[in-house]
This record gives structure tokens, sequence and C-alpha cells, in this order.
């Protein structure tokens, strides 16, 4: 099977609709919401004020296996200038090279570093530091209840 990996440019409506369900399909425990989902496609599609992104899928016959979604932050120098915010292989392909075949074409298409948010039990993790990911700092977040929010 040889799966194919591009960077969608521009993106149709209905191809964010394909890839926001696809993604919360296949992120499993580790997704949000498909309103947040949508909101990063968006974001990366320049769909939404701010800098934009990357979108990559990876397809098999016309049907997409894997999506990436990657937010441009615009602190180089000082955080990295990218933030990895969903990645998802489906399922049925997990185990076959598509996680890793994508993130080869990611580091080679996206300019500048990247930053990832990975759950310790993640099995991607794996693959994250086999790509030479590395985890120099513990994140910590304060999470606002909805009536503190400024």
């Amino acid at each position: 099977m040889e799966y194919k990996t591009k960077m969608l440019n521009r993106i149709s409506s209905i191809e964010t609709e394909n890839i926001v369900n696809f993604l919360y399909k296949n992120l499993d425990e580790y997704g949000d919401s498909k309103s947040a989902i949508r909101k990063a496609i968006e974001y990366a599609a320049k769909e939404r004020a701010g800098l934009g992104g990357y979108v990559f899928i990876a397809e098999l016959q016309n049907e997409i296996t894997g999506a990436v979604i990657i937010n441009k932050t615009g602190m180089e120098e000082y955080i990295p200038e990218n933030i990895l915010v969903y990645i998802a292989v489906h399922r049925d392909h997990r185990g076959k090279g598509v996680g890793k075949q994508m993130m080869e074409y990611v580091l080679e298409n996206c300019k500048g570093d990247i930053a990832l948010h990975v759950e310790k039990d993640n099995p991607a993790k794996f693959l994250y530091e086999k790509m030479g990911f590395t985890n120099p700092y513990l994140e910590m977040r304060l999470k606002r209840k909805p009536e503190n929010k400024v």
C-alpha cells in the first residue's frame, strides 16, 4: 500500500469538515471537541485571525488515513515558531508507518522549530522521540473556570 502525504494550501469547507470528523474520530482519548479541532484547522488555513500554519494529510485511495495540524506561534527565538496541535492516524492503518511518513513530511515542509504536547502514556510519544523531539520542560497550566476568565 502506498500512502500519499501532502500539504493542503487551500482548504474547502468540505475538506475542513472531513478533516475535523477524521481527527475527532481518530484522536481517541487524546482528542478535543469538533469545535476546537475546527478552530485549529481554520487558524492554520488562515480562515481565522492569526499567522496561519500547516495542514497535512495522508491518503490511501483518496481516503484520509492521517492528518496533522500545525499552528504558527509567531514567537521564534524564545518559543518554537510552530506548535503541532493535532496528529492522528486512522486506527485501521496504525503500525504501518503512516505516522512516521507523515512526521518526516512535516519536518521537511514546516519551517522553524516545532513544539508539541503529548500525554506521557500516549504510544505516539515513542515516535516523537525517534523523530528528535525532546522533553526539556515540565508544562504547567492554570485552567480558569469560565466565570473567572478575563
